[in-house]
């Protein structure tokens, strides 16, 4: 190589150099990945949810590099909200059970006939009564939530052939509820004897008659087969079910105004999808329990709702409530 074509290169080199310098970066950053949103959930990467984060990932993927852990195969349940506090993930599907663990305060949003429905919960997460509560959230958790991730209201399905109305009618139905306080509270709440149970025994308590009833979403129902030990349907809609969608305080106060409206628009778009998808199959799943020969109704869900809120506000898990919190809820 001659002395002349050395001297070319190493100029048009420092010339590359120059020009970098001159537009406000170096050669090394025009490769630099984006900023990685590693999420976690317990649900299946067929959950409405999976597909839900999916619309996420797409919507963000200008600005950020999505990576989805779904089954528990990064953070087992419960155990992903300290994962964003320690800083080991950016974004997490977290049960407002586990927030009330640290923020006593928040108990009040896993109570019984709180949230009338899923529209009822988006409305109140977007008040300044919901804003008050992710504020806690995030001065004293360390995270930020994009919102509530509805997935079904809790049904009671029972048995016997007992006609049920109001609370009244419930007392002495033996109800399985998931073991710990609240849980048996909840069953308490809506008239019920509550019998702490695994998830996994249920078919076997129904089919021997060691429990009445129990009560979860409808496509619980459908995946555990409670159907075909059941001879009712009673739509008491006592928890809307939802999880929210969160990220951690860190990760949003680093992003520039642009990017915050930007993640939160593609959160609220994938959250409504998945709301409504999952309404959808609520409908459908009435529908193919009817045509299993199960009895389907809607009790007097005023005076349930007024049965257990008058039972938890009388409660020790009331004490920690905002004052007011629940007035305003009501209002919505």
């Amino acid at each position: 190589m001659s002395i002349n074509t050395t001297r070319r290169r190493f100029l048009a080199g420092t010339g590359m150099a120059a020009a970098a310098a001159t537009a406000g970066f170096s050669l090394p950053t025009l490769a630099q990945a984006k900023p990685k949103l590693r999420f976690s959930a317990v649900f299946s990467e067929q959950d409405i949810r999976a597909e839900m984060m999916k619309k996420f990932a797409d919507a963000t993927a200008n600005d950020f590099t999505f990576e989805g852990y779904y089954g528990g195969n990064l953070f087992k349940q419960g155990t992903e909200l300290v994962a964003i506090q320690r800083g080991n993930l950016e974004m997490g599907n977290i049960a407002p059970q586990d927030i009330s663990k640290q923020i006593p305060a928040w108990s009040i949003l896993t109570a019984a006939y709180l949230f009338r429905d899923a529209d009822h919960l988006t409305k109140f997460f977007a008040s300044p009564a919901g804003a008050e509560m992710k504020k806690l959230a995030d001065d004293q958790l360390g995270v930020h939530i994009l919102g509530p991730t509805y997935f079904g209201a809790r049904q009671v399905g029972l048995k016997p052939n007992k006609k049920i109305n109001t609370p009244a009618d419930m007392a002495g139905i033996k109800l399985r509820m998931p073991p710990g306080e609240a849980w048996q509270f909840l069953g308490e709440s809506i008239g019920a004897n509550p019998t702490a149970m695994a998830y996994a025994e249920v078919y076997t308590g129904l089919q021997t008659g060691a429990i009445d009833g129990q009560d979860n979403p409808l496509p619980n129902v459908e995946n555990m087969k409670f159907y075909e030990v059941m001879t009712q349907i009673v739509l008491t809609s006592h928890l809307v079910g939802f999880d929210l969608l969160t990220i951690s305080s860190k990760t949003w106060k680093a992003m520039n105004a642009d990017q915050q409206k930007r993640v939160q628009a593609a959160a609220n778009s994938a959250i409504d999808f998945s709301q409504k998808k999952h309404q959808a199959r609520e409908k459908e799943l009435l529908d193919l329990f009817k045509a299993k020969g199960l009895n389907i109704y809607e009790p007097d869900q005023a005076a349930f709702r007024k049965h257990a809120q008058a039972k938890y506000l009388a409660s020790d898990l009331a004490k920690d409530w905002p004052k007011g919190m629940v007035e305003k809820i009501n209002a919505l």
